[in-house]
């Protein structure tokens, strides 16, 4: 799965989407309820690198296999919304694997 650009993406879709979780169930509630600033500080740090190889790997995808504009920018979106890489994760295993 490491060896297609598409592989790629799921992978780091899903590792940011689960860090995307956290950082709002656990991190953001922690520092609101919980007076713990720092664990939005870490998590938030993780999360924020770990989008950013989102977005490269997906323009890589895009680059590869000559996706629309559309289609990038759908894949953008489902990254900024919870739960929404794991989606992209089940579209694109069913049309690519």
């Amino acid at each position: 799965m490491l060896t297609s650009a598409v592989g790629r993406l799921r992978i780091i879709g899903f590792i940011e989407g689960i860090s995307y979780l956290l950082l709002l169930g656990i991190a953001m509630p922690l520092k609101y309820l919980a007076d713990m600033p720092m664990a939005v500080t870490i998590v938030g740090a993780l999360h924020g690198l770990l989008f950013v190889l989102f977005i490269l790997a997906l323009f890589h995808a895009m680059l590869v296999h000559r996706w629309s504009i559309f289609k990038g920018f759908m894949a953008f979106v489902s990254s900024v919304i919870p739960f929404g890489t794991f989606y992209l994760d089940a579209q694109l295993k069913k049309e690519y694997f």
